[in-house]
This record gives C-alpha cells, structure tokens and sequence, in this order.
C-alpha cells in the first residue's frame, strides 16, 4: 500500500472513532463552526486560494484564479453529507516569492479552510508546502510542475503533468519539428522552476546543449538572444516566468530573429502572445489546455469575462482563454469532489479522501498516482499566430 493511501486509511479510522465517540457527527467541531455563514445559519465551506496575484508570476496566478472564480459562480454551493454548503474561496497572495510564500500559506491554515489550491508557480509551493504539511491540510497543486512539491510531502497533490514530462515533450517536438541538433537553453539563475526544467530537457535532448542563467530583475536580454545567434543553435528553450517572457519574446520580435522559440506552460498566457503580435516570431509553448476542448466551458468563461470588467482585466485585457484558467476550473471541482467524498468539512477527513478523487474536467480525466501526481500522458503544443493575435493548435505530443 503507497504512503498516501495508507495515512488516508488511518485518517479516516480515527475519524470514525472520534465521531464514535462523540456519538455521531454534531456539526460542532471548530471547522464547522467556524463554516456557519455569519449571522445567516446557512453552513459555509472555505477553500483557501493560495495564488500569486503580485510579483513576476501575478499574471499567470490572476489567470489561473479566474477559472476557480468561473466555477465558484457557476456552482456556489456543494453536497456534503447530505447538507448543502455555500463555498467560500479565501485569498492568500503569495507575491511570487519563496520568501513571502509560507506566510500566505500559513494565512490560509489560519482561515480554517478546509483544503487549498494553488500555487501558479513551482518554487512558491515547495516554500509553502512545508506549512501545509505540518498543520495536515491538504493542497491541490493546479499547474505547479516541479516534481520537488508532491515528494516527501503527504499533503500535497497536484492535477497538472510534471516537469519531467513536460520537458520531453519539448524535446520530442523539436526533434520531430525542426530536427534540432543543437538547443539554447535560458533560465532565471536560482529559479527552481526554470532551472528543473532546463535540466530536464538536457537529459533528454541528445543534442548539444548550450546554457544560460540570467539574475533576477534583468531587463535586457540581448546579450542572451544574441548568443543564440552566433551559436547558431536550432531552437531556444526559455522556460522562464511571463514577466520575463514577454521582454524575451519582443525583443526576439524587435530583432526579427528566426530561430524557433519553445516554451513552457508559463508562456501560454495573451500577455506573452501579445508581445509576438505582428512579428515573424516562432514562438511554440507546451500547455494544458486549448480552447475549443470544451465549447460549453469556453463559451460559458468567455460570456463572464466580457460581462465583468475586472475579470476581463485579470485576464490582460481580452477573452483569450488560458490555459490555467481551464485548469483552475478543474481545480475547483476536484475540490468540491474531494468535499462530496468525506462527507465533512474536516481538513483530516478530506485529506483522507483525496487520493481516491476521480473527475473528468474540461482538461481531461484527472486521478492521483501513489505519489499525489496526475495520471497525465498527453500535453498540447500551441504556436503563435502573430497576425490575429491568438493561439492555434500546433499538436498534441505524447510521450510513451
């Protein structure tokens, strides 16, 4: 039996007792108490958002938290134990920082919510996760793919592929594409995300590969680009955050450079591929969703940002569906199963649940393996269409 099954086992066991010994489920337990809707005796669930919504990676979290907001509107209220609770989404921002993350994080436990999604970026939820771990609530990682954030930690789980995954299918796309032999890797110098990732295409690229880190807060990458060049390398990989990414791709704009661009999940956002608008750039990004997997959803999340300014805003100003915003959507929903199945609000109870959650969401069948990862097997491949301004399908790559 793996571990996270087996501690779920014992969670519920003393669940049972305690309850037993109570004599039955009163609904007086300090959550559910603290749940009751104030002054409405409605019974209210939380659910923690752990998200950036400042810092380099704020766009990305703000895009990934509308479609928890989409969700939360369009279905308020969940089943459990055959009462019907109002779901609150309460807010930490965890400012895109390491530094700052487990203070959020430590926020959400203090809120008394009954689980957490999040965090858009992985080095946030490494430096979060601990937190969580330790006060037994569990997190569900929506597209935070470093493989760090699941082990050793029985409290985090995630619905998004991994890292590892991600950066094959990278590689197996350039080879099939442009017949890369030779790679232009560039990153943020002590980012965790970038550089996992970086590290993962070079063991899988069997190419050669050239590196470059560049130190928080650069603003001129053209030293960089300008390498790649004279290195005449057949494909540059940047896995790097979107305020980095946008800078990047309008100076590969501004310099009209044709060596194809890969990306990351980070880069499938309208802000980076608005920065490619009008250009001859190459730019192809590995993703998790693309619009047109799900009309109903597409045309639903669509209607509502047109109709919300705010969310319009969040979103970098148009109706371009991202990718984490299907993800988020999702998200929220493995929750409110995960909710259904314990039949408490109880923080222990869920977590006891959660490895057993099964869901089909926009994004495609979701389930956790014995770590508390995704059982994934398939990413998209999206390419700029720099003159209409939106992304196409360019395929979608399997690994075997």
């Amino acid at each position: 039996m793996n571990m996270k099954k087996f501690w779920a086992l014992m969670l519920s066991l003393a669940m049972a007792l305690s309850l037993a010994a109570c004599g039955g489920d009163s609904g007086s337990s300090d959550g559910d108490a603290a749940n009751d809707a104030e002054g409405s005796g409605d019974k209210g669930v939380r659910i923690g958002v752990f998200e950036p919504a400042t810092g380099d990676s704020g766009p990305g979290g703000k895009q990934e938290m509308l479609g928890m907001q989409y969700a939360n509107k369009e279905t308020p209220t969940v089943d459990i134990g055959g009462t019907t609770y109002n779901v609150e989404l309460v807010y930490a921002d965890n400012g895109s920082t390491t530094d700052k993350a487990p203070t959020a994080a430590a926020e959400l436990v203090s809120k008394d919510v009954s689980l957490v999604l999040g965090s858009y970026g992985s080095s946030v939820a490494m430096a979060g996760g601990p937190v969580f771990d330790e006060a037994g609530l569990a997190a569900i990682g929506v597209t935070c793919t470093n493989p760090n954030i699941t082990a050793g930690n029985d409290y985090y789980f995630r619905i998004c592929f991994l890292d590892n995954f991600q950066a094959q299918v990278l590689v197996n796309f350039a080879k099939d594409k442009f017949s890369a032999q030779k790679a232009y890797c560039l990153g943020e110098l002590g980012n965790e995300y970038d550089q996992g990732l970086i590290a993962f295409f070079e063991q899988n690229f069997d190419g050669e590969v050239i590196k470059d880190s560049f130190p928080t807060n650069t603003s001129d990458f053209t030293t960089y680009l300008n390498k790649a060049v004279a290195e005449d390398v057949d494909v540059i990989f940047c896995p790097v955050s979107i305020a980095y990414a946008t800078q990047i791709v309008g100076l590969a704009a501004s310099m009209g450079l044709d060596i194809p661009l890969l990306g990351s999940d980070t880069l499938d956002s309208n802000v980076v591929l608005e920065a490619a608008q009008g250009s001859n750039v190459q730019l192809y990004v590995s993703t998790f969703y693309q619009e047109g997997g799900s009309p109903k959803f597409d045309d639903g999340i669509k209607a509502w940002l047109n109709e919300d300014s705010t969310a319009m805003t969040n979103n970098g100003g148009n109706d371009t569906i991202a990718a984490v915003t299907a993800m988020g959507y999702d998200a929220y929903y493995v929750a409110l199963e995960a909710l259904k199945a314990a039949g408490s609000t109880d923080k222990a109870a869920v977590k006891a649940a959660l490895p057993d959650v099964t869901y089909t969401g926009v994004s495609g069948s979701i389930a956790f393996d014995e770590q508390g990862d995704a059982i994934r097997d398939t990413a998209y491949i999206k390419t700029a269409d720099t003159a209409n301004n939106a992304w196409t399908l360019e395929t979608v790559q399997t690994v075997e």
